[in-house]
């Protein structure tokens, strides 16, 4: 009989794809010890090297995790499923909420970074935001960590003549967050743009995101528009994708 195509796999690919299956049927749930090296050598008949790769694949791919001295376990963070219609919606950040509340549910989100200065425009942002050579940008960076593993990584930039002196300008912007804000300075927002990417990230990147290796990040720029199609801030954000479902639901 021909060899199938899964028969001509590498054998640590076909194991791995062996252990992710029983992941997904749940016989090894989150925070479960996988086999370790010696029980697959023994279980598959093949060589310590083989066995590596194939735990590095799960690894890599952001399902298993290595803990020093007691072996490889399921991920037991549950990613987070990203709405990226609702979340946005003026009825979420208009009445006061987060547009985080959308995604996070009951979980535990923190902002355990966070820097507000005023710099000279990127060209690409001054571009997009229209400004002139010698007009300046509000910078917000901040990084979100949900349950304890950092997920995001965010740049906002506000052209300084819209936010000078509001709430924009401080760490805590308060309720409704940013996009409140720029409707109490008559500058609500009406309309948004996201454009999406993704690649492998920079090592500062998966340093501050503290990210497995072998992790792509999912790279989001949003535009927020006021009345008149005015940009008004533009958000580039820096996503762990294995932490990350992206949802979109919207009527046809």
């Amino acid at each position: 009989m021909a060899n199938t195509d899964d028969d001509r796999r590498p054998k640590y690919q076909r194991i791995a794809d062996s252990l992710r299956e029983a992941i997904q049927s749940g016989e090894y749930g989150p925070g479960d010890r996988l086999p370790g090296e010696n029980e697959l050598m023994a279980a598959h008949g093949v060589a310590r090297m083989t066995a590596r790769q194939a735990l590095s694949v799960l690894r890599d791919e952001g399902v298993a995790e290595a803990r020093k001295g007691a072996g490889v376990f399921v991920r037991a963070f549950r990613p987070l499923r990203r709405r990226g219609i609702q979340r946005l919606s003026q009825q979420q950040w208009g009445s006061g909420r987060s547009i985080w509340s959308a995604d996070i549910e009951n979980r535990a989100l923190e902002v355990d970074q966070v820097a507000v200065s005023e710099e000279a425009a990127p060209d690409h942002i001054g571009a997009v935001l229209d400004l002139a050579d010698d007009e300046t940008v509000c910078v917000r960076r901040r990084r979100f960590v949900l349950e304890g593993k950092p997920v995001l990584l965010a740049t906002s930039y506000l052209p300084t003549s819209v936010v000078a002196g509001s709430a924009i300008t401080q760490e805590d912007t308060g309720p409704g967050g940013t996009y409140a804000r720029l409707a109490e300075l008559g500058y609500k927002p009406v309309h948004f743009r996201e454009e999406i990417r993704s690649r492998m990230p920079s090592k500062d990147e998966a340093a501050q995101l503290s990210m497995s290796s072998g992790t792509p990040v999912i790279l989001i720029c949003r535009t927020a528009f006021a009345d008149g199609g005015r940009p008004v801030e533009i958000n580039e954000m820096t996503l762990d994708a294995s932490s990350y479902i992206l949802e979109y639901d919207f009527d046809a």
